[in-house]
């Protein structure tokens, strides 16, 4: 039996998806800027997964930008965000816990000049905001916050720090929706959020696409400049196999969202309980009730180390994770954790599990016989 359980790194894309993509390979392979009829039929895909994703965030189609992914949009926003407002201040607040495609860009920022403020987080990653409340100021132009971790699985209190915009609508607020969207419901103008990054293979889409939300009455200036697609914002030839898989996955997200939500938290339920009856001297790292998106459970089992057990696994085909793939090649702790005041030896046996749709009870049993076998057989090893 193979159990995928590194969701958060990426997922196995729909049959939907993948058919629609082929299409487009096979038969609309024109590009949207030529004039002819291939032209404009690859237009009007991009025009219709536009609708899907702005559809989705309860958005207009024109607020919808789309990007190679996370990584871009994320910098598009913060960089864009950085240079619209640098005559008005210089303070970014953002969190500890950031994805580095948040962290690196502000760190970057900082070099240049900018007053980049870090919030700390609990144990379980939640963000504290009585510390925003300190680093608020006149100066602040923006706040870049994650909606959802991607070690942790916390969900951060982004209603919260939109108040903000009530007091003062100088700054911008981005929200890294990474590993919330296609998971959670999300508004963003409901919340008063100004720039949002979604990105296509965390909810079964393709890899290499995603987009960026940007509200109507704010304007940044693009990161890329050619021939003006993306509404100038975004400029190269679009890539309208990836678009159309976006579009795709997110109508199939959000036309299930709810049944899908239930059965994960089903399976994520089942297996906690069964590491807590099989399993001793463990810390689970997220929460368990409601303040974690159900995708996502850390734990960390004492006495190991988490890339040892991971690899035991893999000879069972059970795939998880120790944190962050895009941080997974890098020597050093997880900045996650380590930020949420875990011991080195609880971050080093941590291990991420990470769920979607396909997931199943009866795979869950597979993961736990096995888990509790390799974990063991480490344990026993370890004390000799």
């Amino acid at each position: 039996m193979q159990v995928y359980l590194d969701n958060s790194a990426t997922t196995r894309p729909h049959k939907e998806v993948i058919d629609a993509m082929i299409g487009c390979y096979e038969t609309h392979y024109g590009n949207a800027s030529s004039l002819h009829r291939m032209g404009i039929q690859a237009e009007k895909m991009i025009k219709d997964a536009r609708n899907s994703v702005g559809q989705s965030l309860n958005v207009s189609d024109s607020e919808i930008i789309f990007t190679s992914g996370g990584t871009e949009s994320n910098n598009t926003a913060i960089f864009g965000a950085a240079e619209a407002l640098k005559r008005t201040g210089n303070r970014i607040i953002t969190s500890a816990i950031e994805h580095p495609a948040v962290l690196n860009v502000c760190k970057s920022l900082e070099q240049n000049g900018m007053d980049v403020k870090y919030l700390n987080v609990n144990d379980k990653g939640l963000i504290q905001l009585d510390a925003l409340e300190e680093y608020f100021n006149e100066k602040t132009i923006l706040i870049s916050v994650m909606h959802v971790n991607n070690e942790l699985g916390t969900i951060q209190p982004i209603e919260e720090i939109a108040k903000y915009k009530k007091s003062c609508s100088k700054f911008y607020f981005h929200v890294d929706a990474v590993q919330s969207y296609g998971k959670m419901k999300i508004s963003p103008k409901t919340i008063g959020i100004d720039l949002l990054s979604v990105s296509g293979h965390k909810l079964h889409g393709p890899k290499g696409i995603g987009a960026l939300f940007i509200d109507k009455s704010i304007h940044i200036p693009p990161l890329l400049y050619g021939g003006l697609q993306e509404y100038g914002i975004r400029s190269g030839t679009e890539n309208v196999p990836g678009i159309i898989g976006l579009g795709q996955a997110a109508a199939m997200a959000y036309n299930n969202l709810e049944t899908d939500i239930n059965n994960i938290k089903h399976v994520r339920s089942y297996l906690i309980q069964g590491i807590k009856e099989e399993i001793k001297d463990i810390r689970i790292n997220s929460y368990e009730d409601d303040r974690c998106i159900p995708h996502i459970l850390n734990i960390s089992f004492m006495g190991i180390r988490g890339e040892v057990l991971l690899h035991m696994l893999e000879q069972a085909e059970i795939y998880v994770s120790t944190g962050s793939a895009c941080s997974s090649k890098k020597k050093g702790l997880s900045h996650v954790l380590k930020a949420a005041g875990l011991s080195n030896s609880e971050i080093e046996g941590a291990v991420r599990f990470s769920f979607s749709k396909y997931n199943s009870i009866e795979e869950m049993d597979y993961v736990l016989d096995h888990l509790k076998k390799g974990i063991n057989s480490i344990r026993k090893i370890m004390r000799k």
